[in-house]
């Protein structure tokens, strides 16, 4: 990936939540490299859309389907349509950046390797921690497929150094190098109402799915609300874990103190973020969660398990608040702890100075010209 060669991008399936970080990624590989070429699906279709021409996007639809044959079926077909992909760019690309979960796509890996390209696997969560949350056999196949692309990759980029311990990658540890990226736009997300003025709020925003531990918060909410009576809950987000959140408020009676949006658009997020005291991210397995930037961006407190390259990021009692882990009793207990805390508007600029001076689009392009120096 030198300077004026072209590269590839390979994403999985992007529902609306899956275009930012993907976004990200384009916009610096398009800044150290020649065209960009991705091949993705559904909301991928939209990760250009201010039409700059070194882009090119080639995108499919996806169906998603409960039932286990059509899982498996719709998957081999998706990968078969990338691996044809692959196979027309030969000439114009030789080095494939296979991003968000899509390294398990083992067709179109193997594909490319045999045409001789440069692999380059940017991992954002853990496929392991992920299946341990789902606990089911296809995502225990991940697993297998992973470790088999692993042996074909020629760069594995990671977040922070204690991911390759944290998810199990010291054989790959030769392939890895370090570098995130995460960039804000700081006209977006910034302080627009003050700490001290905001309602009592707290929330979680992102994807309801088991390996975010958000059922894991729901859980906690009555102890936490018994004790802060004029508190309220946000929880923002889609997905399967919906109706189980639904039926969990109403059983505890707490469903009229908790608001439940649905998906926040990129537009409203900054604004929602401005209403909390604190964002809770209670997860069993993450990267670097844009969430956390943005809400520290924002001027808003994060309280997180200590997985992934969250702990380089949140310095307890420092630049946020560490929870041991992600357990409904352990959440309540920390929940009180961030909130009685003297220092928290102290503690929230910390925060904001930390991602300002940080996670700027300069900085990210400065480290990833020297990834590219590194293929």
């Amino acid at each position: 990936m030198t300077d004026s060669k072209n590269v590839g991008i390979i994403t999985k399936p992007l529902g609306s939540g899956g275009t930012v970080p993907v976004s990200n990624l384009v916009d610096i590989l398009a800044s150290v490299s020649g065209q960009v070429f991705i091949v993705t699906s559904n909301e991928g279709a939209n990760l250009n859309p201010k039409k700059n021409e070194k882009i090119i996007i080639n995108s499919f639809h996806y169906e998603y389907r409960t039932d286990v044959f059509g899982k498996i079926f719709e998957n081999f077909s998706l990968q078969t349509r990338i691996s044809f992909s692959i196979l027309q760019q030969r000439k114009n690309i030789n080095t494939w950046v296979f991003f968000l979960d899509s390294h398990v796509f083992i067709l179109p890996v193997i594909v490319a390797k045999i045409l001789g390209n440069k692999l380059v696997f940017p991992l954002a969560a853990s496929i392991k921690g992920s299946a341990k949350a789902q606990n089911n056999w296809l995502n225990n196949l991940l697993i297998l497929f992973e470790s088999i692309t692993f042996i074909f990759a020629d760069r594995i980029i990671l977040y922070s150094e204690n991911l390759i311990r944290d998810w199990d990658l010291t054989p790959y540890s030769s392939k890895i190098i370090i570098a995130h990226r995460h960039f804000l736009d700081f006209n977006t997300f910034t302080v627009i109402a003050l700490f001290s003025g905001r309602s009592p709020i707290i929330g979680y925003i992102g994807r309801l799915s088991r390996e975010k531990g958000v059922l894991n918060f729901t859980q906690a909410l009555p102890a936490i609300l018994s004790e802060q009576q004029d508190l309220r809950v946000v929880l923002g987000g889609d997905g399967q874990l919906m109706e189980a959140i639904e039926t969990s408020l109403q059983e505890d009676g707490i469903a009229a103190r908790v608001d439940l949006p649905g998906w926040i658009s990129r537009d409203n997020l900054s604004g929602y973020l401005n209403q909390m005291r604190l964002i809770v991210l209670p997860s069993y397995s993450e990267g670097l969660p844009n969430i956390m930037l943005e809400a520290m961006a924002c001027g808003t407190l994060v309280l997180a398990t200590p997985v992934g390259a969250i702990p380089d990021v949140i310095i307890d009692g420092k630049t946020g608040f560490i929870m041991e882990n992600n357990s409904p009793e352990c959440i309540a207990e920390n929940v009180k702890r961030a909130l009685d805390s003297p220092d928290l508007e102290q503690i929230a600029e910390n925060g904001r100075r930390f991602v300002e001076e940080n996670f700027t689009f300069e900085r990210v392009v400065e480290r990833w010209k020297k990834v590219q120096k590194d293929l």
